[in-house]
């Protein structure tokens, strides 16, 4: 149900359930967040593309497949939700190389918010971006609430969150919700493009800009120039950041290794 392979320093992450429009199952989670672990923690994965299967990129959670608890009792809920989809988000999020998202097709409910919560977003013309949840009489999970008026500020959020219409990749491109729009056809070339070009950079000074920038909208401006000053003192510890700066003076290209 999860397609997996690296090549080239990409580690390709593909949802593989296209008959269900790659709701994710409790066992796709699973294998999503141990994935993105992994990558962290592999030297020669040096930046991850998520993709999927078929015409949808993940048309949010399908529960069925979710291992039965019994009888349910007060904060059940809160506690699946914060082990569950708020896990995945965070596994993107937190993942220590640049995540890509390439979404073929319609992203739903946790789907767009696991598309979104990547560095980078990829869309093919015919994606689409639906913040399902209202339609069912739902609260959006999954970091919804958190990740969209950081990207499109809160009246557009609340726009999406409260009316729950589907937004064409254009419009989505638009908003500020992707980096790019391309053809259908040209999707995994692009991706692949961009996910080379990661990986050939210094990776560990990716890591720290992922992380200061993430951390950046939840903090005032003393506590990120601390942040910014101390990445920089672990960076310059790195191989990668002497081979910039030495390349810089004999005027040559670097070689990045990710180390």
């Amino acid at each position: 149900m999860v397609l997996h392979a690296t090549d080239n320093g990409v580690s390709w992450i593909t949802l593989n359930r296209p008959e269900a429009m790659n709701a994710v199952t409790w066992e796709q989670r699973e294998r999503l967040i141990g994935l993105l672990s992994d990558a962290s923690a592999d030297p020669d994965v040096r930046a991850v593309v998520l993709t999927a299967t078929g015409r949808g990129f993940c048309a949010g959670a399908d529960l069925r497949g979710s291992p039965s608890a019994g009888e349910r009792v007060a904060g059940d809920v809160a506690r699946m939700i914060r082990g569950g989809a708020q896990r995945l988000i965070t596994a993107v999020l937190d993942c220590e190389k640049p995540v890509i998202a390439a979404v073929n097709g319609t992203a739903a409910g946790i789907g767009a918010h696991l598309a979104l919560a990547c560095d980078l977003v990829l869309a093919a013309e015919s994606a689409r971006f639906i913040e399902v949840f209202v339609r069912r009489g739902l609260v959006p999970d999954g970091g919804g609430a958190y990740l969209l008026p950081r990207l499109i500020g809160p009246q557009r959020a609340k726009e999406l969150m409260f009316f729950g219409d589907a937004v064409p990749a254009a419009e989505a491109a638009r908003l500020g919700l992707v980096n790019r729009v391309v053809p259908d056809g040209e999707l995994v070339k692009t991706a692949r493009e961009w996910a080379e070009r990661l990986a050939a950079g210094p990776t560990r000074a990716l890591a720290l800009t992922k992380q200061l920038v993430n951390a950046s909208l939840d903090t005032d401006r003393d506590t990120a120039f601390t942040a910014e000053a101390a990445a920089q003192e672990i960076n310059m510890t790195t191989a990668d950041a002497q081979e910039g700066v030495s390349s810089f003076v004999e005027r040559r290209t670097p070689t990045y290794r990710g180390r």
